[in-house]
């Protein structure tokens, strides 16, 4: 069973989104929080696999709640995986969210099947990636901030990837599966596997996310 918290100032969400996910027979809701400060201590103390967030709260926001979550080791099991829960599609604070080390976001008009689907997606430490919408947002606010981002140690880290390593790289930001980049590049899935760890350790990143917003950012995907 996936552990889940849910973080939602509105009663009536944090109960519905309790109900979906119990339906699946997967997602074990093990706490609920108002806010990204409850949010904070309930984590610590139920060390959840993902932590379902909203973005605009009172007392402390998803943004800064996200970004001290992934800060550091806050729980006995380690950082949890966040999905942002939002009805803003074009709202910086969803790239803010994602930067601070978010696995992914979904909207709120999502299906169930989809919803489930994303805490299973993160729980498993790859990122939600594939909506066209996360990688727009993505793009398009890396891309605002790509000169004040290059800096020694990006440089650095971009130039121990292998020629392989930036091609794969480019495509999980196309938003690819390992399975679809395996078929592009003619090579086994495991292989691809391989490479997305192999890059994830030499940029320093923890996710696919962190991955594409890096790529974005440092002018090596478009």
């Amino acid at each position: 069973m996936i552990r889940a918290v849910l973080v939602d100032d509105q009663p009536l969400v944090r109960d519905g989104l309790a109900v979906l996910l119990a339906s699946s027979g997967e997602v074990e809701v093990v706490g609920e929080a108002p806010n990204g400060a409850e949010a904070l201590t309930v984590v610590a103390d139920t060390s959840p696999d993902v932590v379902v967030m909203d973005i605009r709260m009172p007392v402390m926001d998803g943004l800064a709640a996200t970004a001290k979550l992934t800060a550091g080791k806050t729980t006995a099991g380690g950082k949890p995986h966040i999905l942002i829960l939002t009805t803003f599609d074009h709202d910086d604070y969803v790239y803010e969210a994602l930067a601070a080390g978010a696995s992914g976001f979904l909207l709120k008009d999502a299906s169930v099947r989809d919803l489930i689907e994303a805490v299973k997606i993160v729980d498993r430490g790859d990122a939600l990636l594939a909506p066209s919408v996360t990688r727009r947002l993505i793009a398009d606010n890396a891309f605002s901030r790509r000169g004040a981002a290059r800096s020694a140690g990006a440089n650095a880290a971009a130039e121990t990837l292998t020629p392989r390593e930036l091609d794969v790289l480019a495509k999980i930001a196309r938003g690819l599966s390992n399975a679809e980049i395996a078929r592009s590049l003619f090579l086994s899935e495991q292989t691809i596997k391989t490479h997305v760890a192999h890059i994830l350790a030499k940029l320093g990143v923890r996710d696919r996310t962190q991955a594409v917003i890096f790529a974005f950012e440092n002018g090596l995907a478009s």
